[in-house]
């Protein structure tokens, strides 16, 4: 965030860089970055002439240079924007030249989604060197919601942890999705509301009693009978409810609770920080281990992922969600 910081300081005080190379897994900050550039550095009058668009699946690297070598029409500088540059990596290297010499009046900004240059080679360098390098990088499902968090306080919102949890859980970690879901949200809910899972359910259409955060809960409390019904909505959604999610979620909670039997502290920050959770979260951790002792949990473990492996037809033919669903649940009496 640092990073991101000093860019937009120096866009925002119209002493930019000549080269930025934004690069990485997460293409939201890649977005975010460019388009403060585009709409920044130059007035709506300026960008007639001065503002380009490429795309990398429809240009070339010696196109790119010769319009970053054209010098601004009525204005201190101009800028080249080249979308989906990752479609360039075979010849990316042929920017070498320039990034070690770049034009002082023009800024290019280059958007590499999910790619990275080669830290070896020269055109690396040579950015370091003359310009801008960011790697925007994927964040761990525990670090999005602390993101989460942040992005709406700054928005004016608060969010509760379950209403977080909601969010993650259908969405994953992909920053411009729950961007897109939580700008819904902020259209059609007061400033200094905290958003609960009642709002999301009502808002954005998951279901705040059927989802796999619910199903995890049910289980690790031993209520059979909820996590039965839970199922049940599953089996007759499987679309919205697919089981690959459901295994993985499972899984990764009995591995994790797995963790918490071989801790030897387990004080709530010491839990929440080993296992990567929210501390709202930790007393879940504790009744399951209760329920689950570290043999029945391991067991669970292995039969989980072989039931993984069925799901994908490995010793099993074309066993349905209901099936599967079924079965998944003998892993837990």
């Amino acid at each position: 965030m640092d990073r991101i910081k000093e860019i937009v300081a120096d866009v925002d005080n119209k002493t930019p860089k000549p080269l930025y190379f934004l690069m990485g897994d997460e293409p939201y900050y890649i977005d975010k970055i460019s388009k403060y550039i585009s709409e920044t550095l130059l007035t709506e009058d300026e960008k007639g002439f001065n503002q380009m668009v490429l795309y990398g699946r429809d240009t070339s690297i010696e196109e790119i240079v010769s319009s970053a070598k054209r010098f601004p029409m009525m204005a201190d500088r101009q800028v080249v924007l080249v979308k989906e540059a990752q479609h360039l990596s075979r010849t990316i290297e042929n920017l070498v030249k320039y990034a070690e010499n770049p034009q002082p009046s023009t800024v290019l900004v280059f958007c590499y989604k999910n790619k990275k240059l080669d830290r070896r080679k020269k055109l690396y360098k040579a950015i370091q060197k003359n310009g801008v390098l960011y790697e925007s990088k994927k964040l761990y499902e525990n670090q999005v919601e602390e993101w989460i968090r942040k992005t709406l306080s700054g928005r004016g919102y608060g969010i509760s942890p379950k209403a977080c949890r909601l969010l993650v859980e259908f969405l994953g970690a992909d920053l411009s999705k729950i961007n897109n879901e939580l700008e819904k949200l902020i259209l059609v809910i007061s400033k200094g509301t905290n958003i609960t899972p009642q709002s999301i359910e009502e808002h954005i259409g998951f279901s705040k009693d059927f989802n796999n955060f619910e199903l995890k809960k049910a289980i690790g409390e031993k209520d059979m009978g909820k996590a039965a019904r839970i199922t049940d909505y599953f089996a007759n959604n499987p679309k919205d409810n697919p089981f690959v999610v459901t295994i993985a979620t499972l899984t990764n909670f009995f591995v994790q609770l797995l963790q918490y039997h071989g801790l030897s502290d387990r004080s709530p920050n010491t839990v929440s920080k080993t296992l990567g959770i929210n501390p709202f979260f930790v007393q879940e951790y504790v009744v399951a281990a209760q329920n689950y002792p570290m043999k029945t949990v391991s067991k669970i473990i292995s039969g989980l992922r072989k039931l993984d492996l069925k799901s994908k037809g490995v010793g099993a033919y074309n066993m349905g969600q209901a099936d599967l669903l079924k079965e998944l649940l003998t892993q837990f009496s």
